[in-house]
């Protein structure tokens, strides 16, 4: 059974970092991309980005890009996303996913909120 657990999450003023990771167990992990999606209050599931299977190939979205680095260690079998230059409409739910947007990024974890206010 796939397993994925979000963890990092808090309340952040604007202009900070926060560092999220995802534990993930149940399957062979470092066979599999891995993506970050969120979701803001009354909004969608939006990607935000993606990292091969190697951890060598990422990809982001606009509204993140040169300001969120998502990187994995195959060897702890764990995801992390490093959020810099945080801004509010980064308020959002954040969820780890093994599969893409056309199995509507599941499975997933849980989420973990993090809140960008001063």
């Amino acid at each position: 059974e796939v397993q994925l657990m979000e963890s990092g999450g808090g309340l952040v003023q604007p202009g900070g970092s926060l560092r999220l990771s995802c534990a993930a167990s149940g399957f062979t992990f470092d066979g599999y991309d891995m993506r970050w999606v969120r979701q803001a209050p009354g909004k969608g599931l939006e990607w935000i980005s993606t990292i091969k299977s190697g951890g060598y190939i990422t990809y982001y979205a606009d509204s993140v890009k040169g300001r969120f680095i998502m990187s994995r260690d195959n060897a702890k079998n764990t995801l992390y996303l490093q959020m810099n230059s945080l801004k509010t409409e980064d308020t959002a739910v954040y969820y780890c996913a093994t599969g893409g947007v056309n199995s509507g990024y599941l499975p997933r974890g849980q989420g973990t909120q993090v809140t960008v206010s001063s």
